[in-house]
């Protein structure tokens, strides 16, 4: 509550100094007490005042120069990115957020998200800035998988993670891995050291089931089997060998649960554990020759029509991903050349055609398609890859 000193202030300061002087006496007031919303009215009055224009913005006839604008604009960013700053580092993570986006300050935001530690009371704002406004999504997501589980982290991996960038879906796969890993690797020792006498050594499950088969009774888990199932899933995506070898290891003992747990995947992983293990292993530089002939093999024999183009999408990424990327380019116009809506799983044939250091591939496709415009674009990026095609 404003003290009956404050108001004598500013009211002195208009009569000793005029508008400027009590505005900045009204704002040095808000911002001693943490009034920040209505510190950003008051900066927009000194904002106006100082470009001479009337002090409230709610004259629909007012009429500015293209340079008045262009000032305005410019100071009320400024504005913005205080009082964002302001809320951000007083806890009002959201709030401050808004105010910072407008002021396109996102890398601003990202510093004080970081220096911000996680509590009971902000956890949900965290949650939402970090993961859904995209400020830093593998925190987020950290966070939804530390607060409300793994089934609601799966959910939010496919509503919300799934549009986010490469690297964003690569983190939130990763913290998922290596979370399941790590519970089921726990309970598979408990059961063992349970049965046996003795817990198991070895980090790795496939290691610890091998020579184990009692462990996979025809209603014996130790996770749940459906959040096994997504979260290889999700793991398609990794980079990194070592999550990919974990990755692998959560397939050595998905493929030898019973068969109601077996649950089928969508092509070409349509045999959930042995395509993904399959697949983990390329990726690993193992198995590189059977892993593309059985996805070669899914592309070509599976209807397009009924399965879509991820078994096409799904072998030309592994061909690029496993050194291959003008087999890949070349493969992915003979597979999807016609197809006018991907899945983005493959990269695009101008990113193989980088990778591989070869235009003339699309040139030639679109050549003969009289697809001019795919042409041109192919030239065009050729050149400024300085490896332009052949005449």
């Amino acid at each position: 509550m404003p003290q009956a000193g404050e108001f004598s202030g500013v009211e002195s300061a208009l009569s000793q100094g005029g508008v400027r002087q009590s505005l900045r006496v009204l704002a040095d007031h808000l911002l001693a007490e943490g009034r920040y919303h209505e510190l950003y009215r008051a900066r927009k009055m000194q904002v106006r005042n100082r470009l001479g224009l009337t002090l409230l913005d709610d004259d629909p006839g007012e009429r500015l120069s293209d340079e008045q604008r262009l000032k305005l604009e410019e100071e009320l960013t400024l504005v913005c990115r205080e009082i964002g700053g302001l809320l951000m580092r007083a806890g009002k993570t959201y709030d401050g957020w808004m105010f910072l986006r407008a002021a396109g300050a996102k890398e601003l935001a990202r510093q004080i998200l970081d220096e911000t530690p996680t509590t009971e009371d902000n956890r949900e704002e965290m949650i939402e800035v970090a993961l859904r406004e995209g400020l830093d999504v593998a925190r987020g997501f950290a966070l939804v998988l530390e607060s409300f589980g793994c089934c609601n982290a799966i959910t939010t991996f496919d509503a919300e993670i799934s549009r986010q960038s490469p690297a964003d879906r690569q983190a939130a796969a990763a913290i998922l891995v290596r979370a399941l890993h790590r519970d089921l690797l726990a309970s598979v020792t408990r059961d063992i050291a349970r049965q046996e006498g003795q817990a198991p050594q070895g980090t790795r499950l496939g290691e610890l089931v091998a020579e184990r088969p009692w462990l996979f009774g025809e209603m014996s888990y130790h996770i749940d089997t459906t959040h096994l199932a997504s979260v290889v899933r999700f793991a398609r995506q990794l980079r990194d060998p070592e999550l990919l070898s974990t990755a692998f290891d959560l397939t050595e003992y998905g493929r030898r649960l019973h068969k109601q747990f077996q649950y089928p995947g969508d092509e070409p992983f349509g045999e959930m554990y042995p395509a993904s293990a399959l697949f983990f292993r390329a990726l690993l530089g193992e198995g590189v020759d059977e892993a593309l002939g059985y996805f070669r093999n899914k592309a070509e024999s599976l209807d397009p029509q009924q399965a879509g183009s991820a078994p096409a999408e799904v072998y030309v990424d592994l061909l690029a991903r496993t050194g291959r990327p003008r087999e890949a380019l070349v493969e992915a116009l003979r597979l999807l050349g016609n197809e006018n809506q991907l899945l983005g799983i493959a990269p695009s044939f101008l990113d193989l055609a980088r990778q591989a250091n070869d235009f003339q591939p699309i040139v030639d496709f679109c050549r003969e398609r009289g697809d001019l415009l795919g042409f041109a674009t192919a030239l065009v990026v050729a050149r400024g890859s300085d490896r332009l095609p052949s005449p």
